[in-house]
């Protein structure tokens, strides 16, 4: 037994330095854009931390990233959205990049969080002192503003409707959960877990 004890210690330490490392990589990871977030949520009158829980519900701060329906980078931003928000700057520079290569303009951190900053506060425009703006936001970001259209109709005043009645009224699965999770991220970010 004694002649194995160095090898058990050697791979308890092994295992401590493994856990401690996969924990500063993980923060590492989920914070390396916090300052492009910041700077893109600023502008657009958003608060960071739900521009944060977007992206890590979208996709784990995974730049590269391209989605089922053609959504490219971090905020997963749709081409369409991407040659409106170019559009509307009146710059044609990015005119021209988001006709000839929207994929590489979107992969880029910066471009893809400051479109997608775009889109969220464009979105949220519509539902601005409703009870439950932030999660109609979330709901039109994920499914389309349609949708939360139908979804808050049978409301007789939909400013009204509560967030727990408006999400209880979506009736796509995936789009109820990314609602959820990112409200309930969001929310623990706020209270600083």
């Amino acid at each position: 037994m004694r002649r194995f004890l160095p090898f058990v210690l050697l791979i308890a330490v092994a295992a401590v330095i493994s856990a401690i490392g996969a924990y500063y990589f993980n923060e590492y990871w989920i914070h390396r854009y916090d300052e492009l977030i910041a700077r893109q949520a600023r502008i657009y009158s958003l608060d960071e931390k739900l521009v944060w829980s977007v992206i890590y519900e979208e996709t784990y701060f995974r730049a590269w990233k391209i989605g089922a329906a053609e959504e490219v980078g971090l905020m997963q931003v749709t081409p369409t959205v991407a040659r409106a928000w170019a559009k509307e700057t009146g710059f044609h520079e990015f005119e021209k990049q988001t006709a000839e290569n929207v994929n590489a303009f979107l992969s880029d951190p910066e471009r893809n969080i400051q479109v997608g900053c775009w889109y969220l506060e464009k979105l949220r425009e519509k539902y601005r002192g409703y009870s439950a703006e932030e999660s109609m936001t979330l709901a039109a970001y994920n499914a389309g503003p349609s949708r939360v259209e139908e979804w808050s109709k049978p409301a007789q005043n939909p400013t009204l409707m509560s967030e727990q009645s408006f999400i209880e009224k979506i009736n796509i699965p995936s789009t109820k959960s990314y609602v959820t999770a990112i409200l309930g991220r969001y929310r623990e970010v706020l209270r600083g877990k």
